[in-house]
């Protein structure tokens, strides 16, 4: 097999391949797969499948931010793995990722949501539409690139099927009813009859765009702290780390993990509030 492919940028097409049609990925992460291998080939100014673990250990110093070194070494990990699986090499070079100190993810909690948002003209259709739209990314935890493809047809009896999850993968999320509720009154108000949930005022499918600045205009926040807060009201009420998982789509419960520094948080603060020995008991 490894004679049917010579030249690095056959297996750089045939990398990008497997991860589009295979892996299922994102056409934002394949031009961050690409854009980061390419960087290395115009470094290295050869094949990158000739590169050493020192040119490659030489490349990721260049770069002075540990999460900027991951995700080089990240893209070429993977870019590797790919040619050693299909038996484009004998082995791959091997470098792990830096360890980084996670930090917690920003999150707004529901009262501060639902205080910010109860200041939205409700007496038009667009202000209904954002009411309904942030209400919904808080309740489902679903991505933005989730939201703008979901369809009415993905709705039954209070659970939302998320057809274009990463992997290409289903899954089933269900949606509170205060959400349900606030978007149920927006489809009625509105006169478009077009199958997807949310629309801009043209009647098209709203883009990501739209959405960041609709959250960012009564949140102060990106759309992707919605995801975070629907995930740390789960953890800090009880959820099991693997529903959360399945709930946000996550592929790897590693993932996920780094909302159990919420729980630790959660645990200590209970410690402190009602050990008798926190209280100073003797």
């Amino acid at each position: 097999m490894a004679s049917e492919v010579r030249k690095e940028s056959g297996l750089l097409e045939a990398f990008i391949e497997y991860i589009t049609v295979v892996k299922g990925l994102r056409p934002l992460s394949i031009e961050a797969y690409v854009r980061d291998l390419r960087a290395f080939e115009s470094w290295l100014k050869r094949d990158i499948v000739t590169a050493s673990t020192e040119e490659i250990l030489a490349f990721l110093t260049l770069f002075d931010k540990p999460s900027t070194r991951n995700r080089k070494l990240s893209s070429i990990n993977a870019f590797f793995t790919f040619c050693e699986r299909s038996e484009f090499i004998a082995q791959r070079p091997k470098l792990r990722l830096a360890k980084m100190r996670q930090n917690l993810p920003k999150f707004l909690e529901y009262d501060a949501i639902r205080h910010m948002i109860g200041a939205i003209d409700r007496t038009k259709e667009q202000g209904v539409r954002d009411y309904a739209l942030i209400l919904f990314l808080y309740a489902t935890g679903c991505r933005v690139s989730e939201a703008i493809t979901a369809r009415k047809s993905d709705l039954h009896e209070g659970w939302l099927k998320i057809r274009n999850a990463k992997g290409d993968k289903e899954r089933m999320v269900p949606v509170a009813p205060t959400a349900m509720n606030a978007l149920e009154h927006y489809l009625q108000m509105r006169k478009n009859g077009s199958d997807y949930l949310w629309l801009n005022y043209q009647g098209k499918p709203l883009s990501r765009i739209s959405v960041f600045k609709t959250v960012r205009k009564y949140l102060g926040v990106s759309p992707h702290v919605l995801r975070h807060s629907f995930a740390t009201a789960l953890i800090l009420g009880g959820a099991d780390l693997r529903v959360v998982q399945d709930l946000l789509g996550h592929e790897s419960i590693s993932t996920t993990q780094i909302y159990t520094h919420l729980q630790k948080e959660d645990l200590r603060q209970s410690v402190e509030n009602y050990h008798p020995l926190a209280k100073g008991a003797s």
